[in-house]
Order: C-alpha cells, then structure tokens, then sequence
C-alpha cells in the first residue's frame, strides 16, 4: 500500500527510512559482477567491509563479507580485482546507507576474464571505435607532450630521458594518475580531459610499465576506452609489453610497446634529423654541380662551333652562295637572250628573203595599171596608158607608148 502524505501530514524520517528497509528486505538475494575498490579488515571482527565498484559507471556499493568467506578464497583477494558475490541487498535504516551482505564470492578466473574483456572489445570494435579511418597522425615535432603516469615511476623515467635523449628542446605536461587499482581508470581520465583542455598540447602519452592482466584491467576500463575515443588529440598508448594488448592500445591512435618506444614516436631524434639535414644538403650539393657542369660542358660545345667562333662566316658562305647563284642566273639569262636574239636574226633574215622589197632591191620591179592593179601580162595594157612603176626606193609614173609580147614566155 502506498504511503499516504501531505503537507499537513507529513511522515518522519524513520518511518520513510523502516518502510525502505522494509522494501529491501523483501528483496530475494541477487549475483553482483564488480571490482574491488576497498578492503577493510577490522581486528576482532568477523566480518570484513569491502566497497564494490562497477567496472563502467561511476557507482559503487558497500559489502559485508564474513572473514571465513574470504580467507576460504584459493587466491588472496585484493583491490582491483574482478569478483562476482552472491548477495542480500540490505539496508540500515538508523544511518540511511544500503549495503550487500555477501552470502558467496567467487574470483574471476583469467580465462573468463578475458572471455570478457574479448566481449567488451567485440561490442566496442562493432561501434567502430577501434577504426582505422580514425587513427590521427602523429606531429613531427609537438610543441608540448602531454603525459600520464604514475609519480616517480620508471615509465615515466623512460619517457621523459629518452625524450630528451632524442630532442634536449621538447616541453612536457605531466598529469600523474594511479595506473593500478579501482581508482586508475577514473584518474587517467581526469588526466587525459585536463590536458584535452590544454591548446598547447599536440600529442599525449599514456604510460605504464606493462603488468599482469588484472594489473592492466583499468586500461581495458570501457569508460576510459570511449574518453580516449572522443579526444581530439592524438594519443600514443605505452601501458603494456609487446605480448599485452589492453583495449586503450586498440583504440589509440598509436600503440607503443614500451615507455621508451613512445619517446621515439613522439619527437624525432635531433642527431638523426641533422644527419638526414647534412646528407640531404651533400645530395643537393652534388646534384646542382653536376647539372652546373652539364650545362658547362654544353656552353663549351656550343662555344667550340665554327658559327660561334666567328658568326659572320654563315653569312660568308650565304653570301658567296648568293653571288654563285646570281652570276649563274646572269649567265642564263646572257645565253638565253643571245639565243633569242639569234632566232630574230634567223626570223628577220627569213622575212627579208621574202619579203617584195628585198625582191626589188635585186633590181626587179613591179608595174600597176592606173587603178593599181599589178600588170602581169602585156595584154592587160594598151599603148598610151598611164602606169606606174614600184622600184626599191620609190614609185616611177610613166605613159606606155608601146607593148611588146615575148614569144618565148608565151611559149612557155
């Protein structure tokens, strides 16, 4: 039945907090999956307080576990570890706190441990987390790494020596987080996000020196996985050896198999940088000295030619080839007007052989009767007509007085 209440009837707070008893002592026992946070071992008592944390949000519960249930265990239980109880939900009404009385506990054993972690990495991977495409390249040479570690440890040692070792300049951001236990996954994402709110950070190493797989179990933390994932600064993972491969190393845009392999990812090695410099500038030495004498050698062939030595010799032989050509033109044209004039002399000489004048100058004329008809025969002509006579150079008129026919022509 529900409370009935007002605010002119209000209930007390013990009877809200024995009605939430009440509830959850109704409760039937349940199977509870977390981590260890906390182990309190109190001198005299039976019973051992433990605080259990859920291994993606942020909540956690009390245990009470009898002393004999854990000291039964086959394995020491410390904090960190992943267990599963069998539990009555309780709650205490005279301080207000709900805690799980632990009937049963159970270690997770390694091969179920990583069933899981191979399931949760499976669920993340179908998310497309762990792409490819979303991997980011690292910057040549970041202005300021940032790093997480934990304080005074080797990795961090490894990182920041051989850092410097391979460029004495570089600038570190060192954020310190525990890198074991309940806290770890929490703290290294307090870290990434302080240093994610850092603009002059281009590049943040996680680092760890490697460990068991319940010791690497926080960088498998889901949460942290998917803090990782939405940061827009690449981030280089160094938490384990090169046999070990938590879920930050699948999701980072670099895996790094040691600390110290890291420091060589993310700044370049300034004694190798020179090298490569001074073995790029004797490569580009050579090179423009031999293309300079290649086109020296070329200048001197071009420079060696008769043309070049002396330019007007072209012009020279152009010129001698011109008056050969013109004196030969001239000669053609000498020899064809000489044979043209020789053909009119031909032709002029025929015509004068033909021609009457020529024919009269011999001495031969030609007689025309009044009306200029040639007169070819003595009977076209009587005896007192007047003719005329065409003579060489002029024409003679006279009277015929008489006419004479000669018997041997008219015989012929």
């Amino acid at each position: 039945m529900a409370l009935e209440t007002s605010a002119q009837s209000p209930a007390p707070v013990r009877q809200i907090a024995n009605l939430i008893s009440q509830y959850v002592d109704r409760l039937g026992p349940v199977w509870v999956e977390g981590q260890i946070a906390q182990i309190n071992r109190r001198p005299g008592l039976q019973t051992v307080f433990m605080v259990l944390r859920d291994a993606v949000a942020d909540i956690s519960v009390p245990l009470t576990v009898p002393r004999d249930r854990v000291d039964s265990l086959a394995t020491p239980l410390v904090e960190g570890a992943s267990v599963v109880v069998q539990a009555k939900p309780s709650y205490y009404a005279n301080r207000g706190s709900f805690s799980l009385a632990v009937r049963e506990i159970r270690m997770v054993g390694l091969g179920e441990l990583l069933a899981r972690l191979e399931r949760r990495r499976q669920l993340l991977a179908a998310e497309g987390l762990f792409a490819r495409e979303l991997k980011r390249s690292l910057p040549f040479l970041p202005h300021r790494v940032g790093l997480v570690t934990a304080p005074q440890s080797a990795a961090e040692r490894d990182v920041l020596e051989n850092a410097r070792r391979r460029w004495p300049n570089v600038a570190f951001e060192t954020c310190y987080a525990t890198v074991q236990g309940p806290r770890a996954a929490a703290e290294v994402m307090a870290a990434l996000d302080k240093l994610e709110r850092n603009p002059d950070v281009d590049v943040v190493v996680v680092a760890r020196g490697g460990g068991s797989v319940e010791d690497l179990l926080p960088f498998s933390d889901e949460a942290l996985v998917r803090a990782v994932h939405r940061m827009r600064t690449p981030v280089v993972s160094a938490i384990g050896h090169e046999q070990d491969q938590p879920l930050l190393d699948l999701v980072a845009d670099v895996r790094a198999s040691t600390p110290t392999d890291a420091a060589k990812l993310v700044v370049p090695d300034v004694a190798e940088e020179l090298r490569l410099v001074d073995a790029a500038r004797r490569r580009l030495r050579h090179t423009l000295s031999d293309w300079l004498h290649r086109e020296q050698a070329g200048l001197d062939a071009l420079r060696s030619r008769p043309v070049l030595g002396d330019p007007r010799g072209m012009l020279d032989e152009r010129a001698a080839e011109l008056e050969a050509l013109r004196d030969r033109a001239r000669r053609t044209l000498v020899h064809r007007l000489d044979r043209a004039a020789d053909d009119i002399a031909h032709h002029r000489a025929r015509a004068r052989a033909l021609s009457p004048l020529a024919t009269l100058e011999r001495g031969y004329a030609v007689l025309q009767d009044a009306d200029g008809h040639v007169v070819t025969s003595v009977a076209g002509v009587a005896a007192g007509a007047d003719v005329s006579v065409r003579v060489a150079d002029g024409r003679v008129h006279a009277t015929t007085t008489s006419t004479e026919r000669l018997e041997d022509h008219a015989d012929g």
